[in-house]
């Protein structure tokens, strides 16, 4: 039997809606065509946060209890009035990426199960300078939503002393955005530079409550994330709903309501009378368009000082003047040894032009380099422990590195007394479509003589088992699957 399709007419195009009864959130009840006609509902505002953007999809194509995965490039049976952008990622790998320029397009995208959208801060027509620079405010664990937004009032002090303005959103999880439109002229290697001097601005306004740190294990209060505007990374757009079981909202704010907003208010069944009623408090972002200049300026200030970069996600290639990317519970090695050569997130000039010129020559696969002299520190030496980190379970999914969490407590009911919500390091991992995790626990609260030692990790995912190697930041050809054996 054929499974059941809604055809919606949309602005003059035709969107089908497959499965339309599928239950995507299963608490509160709303179907894949709920979720098509919320975004409708908004579709507007959406598109402010959208429009002309190439888009990652993030597909919940189960709904919202079973893990997404992630599609960079556009699947090949779509509409023919759905436009696509070639990106090149810091990897050197390129990939068409979706742009959605109207509410059909929004639709569409719900269909496929994106229930967050997901787009990165250039416009489609000029793909090397981004348009938005972007404030993700992350609560470390126990951290109160009272701080969240107390933080939120001192970013905006930040920003407009260096003469931007903010346009601030609820993440629809547990923090802050603040999304700023700035002039397409600077690379996204400035934009991050600018970033962190932002986040290092506030931390110097609000110490006790703000931070720049780039490991978990030295954060409190709040993280100002800098690394979410280097190349290829997304954040969840303005009126994405998050899965969560109240399908809570990512909402625009005026800044008046920040210092009382209360995050759960937003849900898909508020949010578009509250749009109706109320209209997009972000709705004049594209006019407030401003300079990056002062932020540059305090970054060479900061670098004066001695504050010079901070440590790139993991999957970057390590870059000329990073600090040493390794947490400080395990560094090994004296900072020089750490030293890497790449440039704006991708790999050292030579490394980079060799693999253009392997592309361009239709080889993509031509024996390029995965390592190359200053891409990682051999990894001898005795461990100086500054912080007694532990790690405990690897997973496929945050539920079961939090039962082996458990069983980990179990064994040391000594320790748990001590432990604090900020000791708990549960880490997202990027896999090949899904993320992972990894949960670690920071000793250093717990007396020295009662700190368990390392053991072995329960349960212990191997995200790359089935391919023949590990993905790793700078190759260029993906790991293929492993052949059955005969």
């Amino acid at each position: 039997m054929a499974s059941k399709k809604e055809v919606l007419e949309i602005g003059g195009r035709e969107v089908t809606v497959t499965n339309p009864d599928k239950v995507y959130f299963p608490k509160a009840g709303y179907t894949k065509l709920d979720l098509v006609r919320y975004f409708l509902a908004v579709a507007d505002g959406a598109l402010v946060g959208v429009r002309g953007r190439p888009m990652a999809l993030k597909r919940f194509v189960d709904g919202i209890e079973k893990e997404p995965f992630f599609q960079k490039r556009a699947p090949e049976n779509r509409p023919e009035w759905i436009r696509v952008a070639t990106l090149t990622f810091p990897s050197g790998r390129t990939a068409d990426e979706v742009v959605v320029d109207d509410a059909a397009g929004l639709a569409w995208v719900a269909n496929l199960g994106c229930i967050d959208l997901n787009p990165h801060p250039i416009r489609a027509d000029d793909m090397d300078h981004p348009d938005e620079l972007r404030v993700d405010l992350d609560p470390v664990p126990g951290v109160e939503w009272s701080q969240v937004r107390e933080v939120a009032l001192v970013a905006r002090e930040a920003l407009e002393a260096v003469g931007l303005v903010g346009w601030p959103k609820t993440s629809g999880s547990r923090g802050i955005h603040i999304n700023v439109r700035i002039e397409r002229k600077w690379t996204y290697g400035q934009v991050r530079r600018a970033a962190l001097a932002l986040a290092r601005d506030v931390e110097a306004r609000a110490p006790s409550i703000a931070t720049s740190k780039w490991w978990k294990e030295e954060r409190h209060g709040v993280f100002l994330d800098y690394n979410q505007n280097a190349k290829d990374r997304t954040v969840a757009s303005v009126y994405s709903v998050r899965p969560l079981p109240d399908a809570r909202v990512s909402f625009p704010l005026r800044w008046d309501e920040v210092a009382d907003v209360v995050a759960e208010d937003f849900t898909m069944a508020t949010v578009p009378a509250l749009y109706a009623e109320r209209g997009d408090a972000g709705a004049g972002i594209d006019d407030a368009v401003g300079s990056l200049e002062a932020l540059l300026e305090l970054s060479e200030r900061h670098e004066a000082e001695g504050l010079g970069d901070a440590p790139w996600p993991p999957n970057y290639a390590k870059q000329e003047g990073e600090p040493p990317r390794v947490q400080p519970s395990r560094k090994r090695r004296a900072d020089s040894d750490y030293e890497g050569r790449g440039k704006d997130g991708g790999p050292p000039p030579e490394v980079a032009a060799e693999r253009a010129a392997a592309v361009a020559a239709g080889d993509p696969d031509a024996g390029l380099p995965t390592d190359w002299v200053g891409t990682r520190p051999t990894p001898t030496g005795r461990r100086k422990s500054n912080i007694p980190v532990i790690e405990i379970a690897r997973a496929a999914t945050k539920a079961e590195v939090n039962e082996g969490l458990e069983r980990w407590k179990a064994r040391h009911p000594e320790v748990v007394e001590f432990l604090q919500p900020a000791d708990i390091l549960t880490d997202g991992m990027r896999g090949r479509a899904y993320v992972w995790y990894r949960l670690r626990v920071n000793l250093i609260h717990v007396p020295e003589e009662l700190r368990p030692p390392q053991e072995p990790l329960d349960p212990d995912y191997n995200p790359w088992e089935g391919y023949e190697w590990p993905d790793q930041s700078g190759q260029l050809e993906r790991a293929p699957r492993k052949k059955p054996q005969a």
